[in-house]
């Protein structure tokens, strides 16, 4: 009879705070959080609540977690997290006999069993690595969603971070169904305390990357939430959604695969094996199915022959499996994964010596009166050491985790090692004069080096060395301010010996920013179910993450469409934008975040150069054209013997007409590779073992 209560009045309580009729704002660009969560009516009182999270997080939980991480190895951490996650099957089987789900209760039944018995409580997974049962994620507020009770206003509590109210009533009926709620002796209660600390410990480098990335870390979590929340209560994070990887381990479960919205959401292979690709081998160019031409850039090739000059590629990456440029491209983030290291301690860990634990922050003041810009670094035993800088792709700060891998590949190599963060990136600006607006290579070149030269000094000043031997490595708009760097240095040399390489520059910036606003633009004209798009392929994403550990294989294939590559990297390019802009507007004014965030989601590259970069000098935004160009320093490219550029033939960010001229300009000083597209080939082991070769220390 309680129970029955119980659920009525979670019901009614649900019906009469669910969110009131709200209409979409008509943007170019969708509001994430408005489309899961609605509006966000308590946003004042949320953001407040969300600052005091984070600085509860970082004075008191963190610290927790670290001196947890310190005493306990990873793998022991490990295994307590799996004798938590045992204990938990009550939660996971009622919530499934709700939804009447009775092959996921069967299969979480049989996996409790094995994995208590075999598994010794739970410390081991037997269930998954032997008999290939698969966990399923469930919860009480899933079986709430699946009786369809609404989930109501949206707001931040102490501790429990982001909710709603089927939110809080699910984690009451978790707790109701979690044995461990009624741990009775001292005893059993400080192991309960334990579990919950190791448990929790495992949110910390996601707590990190939202604070030190995002320029609005409320906004961004806001939209994880959201999303997060929709996968679950959809069911889509059961979906076989990575199955389309090459030869491994990972296997996911396929239940529910009706409910998938879309055809042909994996690429599964009609096999015996469905967990098995083929590798095809091929150094197949494929041409980017996009604008053609640049602005100014286009005349010029025609101009200087451009169009006569056979483009072949330098090095072939034989089995690479082209998918199509954009997917292609995100296979940069398959770097991390090339490149493993391992450790028995946890990432929170001091005992951790990981190089992304070794690297030190420091900062250096560049304008009077406003912040300081924060480096990262390594020094070598030796001092005087060559030194490596790095300038990551747009928007990336100096946690980059492709910037660590480069950075390691120096140092392993001799180099003392510097990351420094993007120019255009919001915590370089604030960094800036308060009018500065990053955009134009020229400009944004001299400010990037006078944040080096003021690094390198510092770094001189404390360790009474002398730093005269200098490489810049950039990838992206990265390799752009890299080579401006390098033609600036070559007309009137500041930084001493210096060598660039540059990988991936887009040759024509105006030509590149229409390309990302293209592929945004492509995928919102054609897409008629987005936020189930939206939840598919996010839920691919945490697939793939969460069973990163597993993946130790050569990949050949990624599991997204085109459509869904499109989706994936328009939000990730518009979010930096969106950093940028916030940062911007927030200097010069005090506009309301809602306000702010409704020019945010109308603004694309274009719209962002026209707003903010064409002055009365210059009206036209194709006048950009030539000064946003490499043929800008071609006379650099065309003398230098101090750079080198690696590029792809498929780089959807630039055309063949002008690689032609690059490589007319350039000449053996750029390799080219016959797939990759943008960055898709760092992983490679044929573009790792050539950079290696290249920075190698004689």
């Amino acid at each position: 009879m309680l129970k029955k209560r119980l659920v009525i009045f979670i019901i009614l309580f649900c019906f009469i705070f669910n969110n009131i009729s709200v209409f979409a704002f008509d943007t170019k660009y969708p509001d994430y959080s408005y489309e899961f969560l609605g509006n966000d009516k308590l946003e004042k009182f949320n953001r407040k609540m969300f600052n005091f999270n984070l600085k509860l997080n970082k004075y008191a939980i963190r610290p927790i977690h670290t001196l947890w991480a310190s005493v306990m190895p990873e793998y022991g951490m490990d295994r307590l997290h799996g004798i938590t996650n045992n204990i938990e099957y009550p939660i996971r089987l009622i919530s499934s006999l709700i939804q009447k789900d009775f092959k996921t209760s069967k299969n979480e039944s049989i996996r409790f069993f094995i994995n208590t018995i075999l598994g010794l409580g739970g410390m081991y997974d037997p269930a998954r690595h032997l008999f290939k049962i698969e966990q399923t994620k469930e919860n009480m507020e899933q079986a709430l969603a699946s009786c369809n009770i609404k989930p109501g206003p949206y707001f931040v509590l102490p501790v429990l971070n982001f909710t709603n109210i089927r939110g809080i009533f699910g984690k009451i009926l978790d707790m109701a169904f979690n044995p461990s709620t009624y741990v009775g002796t001292p005893v059993l209660a400080i192991v309960k305390a334990g579990l919950t600390i190791n448990r929790t410990s495992y949110l910390q480098p996601l707590f990190s990357m939202v604070e030190s990335t995002y320029a609005d870390p409320y906004d961004i979590a806001k939209k994880a939430f959201g999303i997060d929340s929709y996968i679950k209560c959809k069911n889509y994070d059961r979906e076989n959604i990575i199955s389309s990887l090459s030869v491994g381990d990972i296997k996911t479960a396929s239940h529910n695969e009706e409910k998938l919205p879309t055809k042909n959401i994996t690429q599964e292979k009609n096999n015996s094996d469905k967990n098995l690709v083929s590798v095809e081998v091929s150094s197949e160019v494929v041409n980017p199915n996009m604008l053609y031409g640049g602005t100014f850039i286009d005349e010029i090739n025609k101009n200087f022959g451009a169009e006569n000059f056979k483009l072949d590629p330098d090095k072939k990456l034989f089995g690479y499996n082209p998918q199509n440029p954009v997917v292609d491209s995100m296979r940069t983030a398959l770097m991390q994964m090339s490149c493993p290291e391992k450790s028995m301690w946890n990432e929170l860990s001091i005992w951790n010596r990981n190089f992304s634990k070794r690297l030190k922050t420091e900062s250096v003041n560049i304008v009077e009166n406003r912040e300081n810009y924060h480096f990262k670094y390594l020094m070598q035993k030796e001092k005087n050491a060559p030194v490596a800088v790095i300038y990551p792709s747009i928007g990336e700060g100096i946690n980059s985790g492709n910037s660590a891998i480069f950075g390691k590949i120096f140092y392993d190599a001799g180099y003392s090692v510097i990351i420094q963060g993007s120019h255009f990136q919001w915590e370089f600006v604030k960094s800036m004069p308060p009018d500065y607006r990053p955009g134009l290579p020229a400009k944004d070149c001299e400010a990037v080096k006078n944040v080096t030269a003021k690094i390198v000094k510092k770094l001189e000043s404390k360790y009474n060395c002398n730093i005269n031997d200098i490489t810049i490595i950039g990838t992206s708009f990265g390799a752009v301010i890299t080579l401006f760097t390098g033609a600036s240095e070559f007309r009137n040399n500041t930084l001493g010996n210096t060598k660039y390489i540059a990988i991936c520059p887009p040759i024509d910036l105006i030509y590149a920013m229409k390309q990302v606003d293209k592929n945004s633009q492509d995928f919102n004209n054609s897409s008629n179910d987005l936020k189930e798009r939206v939840a598919l392929s996010a839920a691919k994403i945490v697939k793939i993450f969460e069973n990163k550990k597993d993946i130790n294989f050569e990949v050949n294939n990624l599991p997204f469409s085109e459509e869904e590559g499109k989706l994936i990297t328009g939000f990730l390019m518009h979010q930096k934008l969106s950093d940028l802009i916030f940062t911007i507007e927030n200097n010069s004014n005090k506009t309301a975040n809602s306000d702010n965030y409704k020019m945010i989601n109308n603004m694309g590259y274009q719209d962002y150069a026209k707003k903010y970069l064409v002055t009365e000098e210059n009206k036209n935004f194709e006048d950009f054209s030539y000064e946003a160009s490499l043929h800008s320093i071609s006379n650099y490219l065309s003398n230098a013997n101090n750079y080198k550029i690696y590029h792809s033939i498929n780089d959807y960010l630039t055309n063949k007409n002008q690689l032609k001229q690059l490589k007319q300009y350039s000449g053996n000083k750029t390799v080219l590779f016959d797939n990759g597209a943008h960055l898709g080939f760092t992983y490679r082991k044929e573009f790792l073992e050539d950079l290696k070769n290249t920075i190698a220390l004689k």
